[in-house]
């Protein structure tokens, strides 16, 4: 059965699509089928892998709003093994009707659970919040990617996240256990990446696991999503899809060590 992984951080900009999106792909080069599935109404990931949410008929709003199959809402990308469910703005709507539905919290995963066994992996990529669609996918998630980017205000809003997190586990009853803290946008030339590194292992350790692959701050990777391209397709030689299949070697590794 395939692990569902949820990314997730409230604050924006900490490269929480471009790990969905890089991360979900470097796995499906290394064979892997995988799933990513994005639930941002911003649909970045969707745009991500050149994918024109305007002209979309099925989505994952779709799929909530009980219009569609989630197995109708798959879409093909452009690498083997890997498919996505994309998002458009129609998702924005999402959080206003959920609210008056019954168990609105586990409409994702009851939605998810007929595929899980289809993919080794299922990424969600959630929105830049903590609204019932992050609600979702934290009831939803196996385990949680949390991306970090590597500023002084990195860990302003874990407190929140963390609460959130713990609520989730004690009044709904649904665990939702960190699968790793992800350093991105590091610049170890620099004196405040290597102080802000120091800091989050500071916050975390040894309470959590910290990825031991960190990202860089690199160029291609900002560039990758305006050609509508994954970075390890876009560029595949540079230091961020380098450090991205490290990161998905890194994961397969911590599942056959279970």
């Amino acid at each position: 059965m395939g692990e569902i992984i949820s990314i997730i951080n409230q604050k924006g900009g900490c490269g929480k699509t471009t790990t969905a999106v890089n991360l979900s792909s470097a796995l499906a080069i290394l064979g892997k089928k995988v799933l990513i599935l994005d639930i941002d109404p911003q649909a970045n990931a969707t745009t991500g892998f050149g994918v024109n949410k305007a002209e979309l008929n099925s989505t994952i709003y779709s799929v909530i709003s009980g219009e569609a199959k989630i197995e109708d809402t798959i879409h093909e990308t452009m690498i083997p093994n890997l498919y996505i469910i994309p998002s458009n703005l129609a998702l924005s709507g999402a959080e206003v009707e959920l609210t008056s539905q019954i168990g609105y919290h586990t409409i994702l995963k009851e939605a998810i659970d007929p595929i899980k066994r289809d993919f080794d992996y299922i990424f969600i990529d959630a929105p830049p919040s903590l609204g019932i669609l992050t609600l979702n996918a934290l009831v939803a998630g196996d385990s949680i990617i949390i991306p970090i980017q590597a500023e002084y205000y990195a860990l302003e809003g874990m407190a929140d996240l963390l609460k959130t997190m713990k609520l989730v586990e004690s009044r709904l009853k649904s665990p939702c256990p960190i699968k790793g803290i992800l350093l991105t946008l590091y610049d170890g030339r620099t004196r405040l990446g290597r102080e802000v590194y120091q800091e989050i292992k500071n916050f975390f350790s040894p309470q959590e696991y910290i990825f031991k692959t960190i990202i860089p701050r690199n160029i291609r990777l900002a560039e990758a999503p305006s050609h509508g391209k994954p970075c390890i397709i876009y560029d595949k030689d540079c230091k961020g899809s380098k450090a991205y299949l490290k990161l998905a070697e890194e994961l397969i590794e911590m599942e056959d060590e279970k």
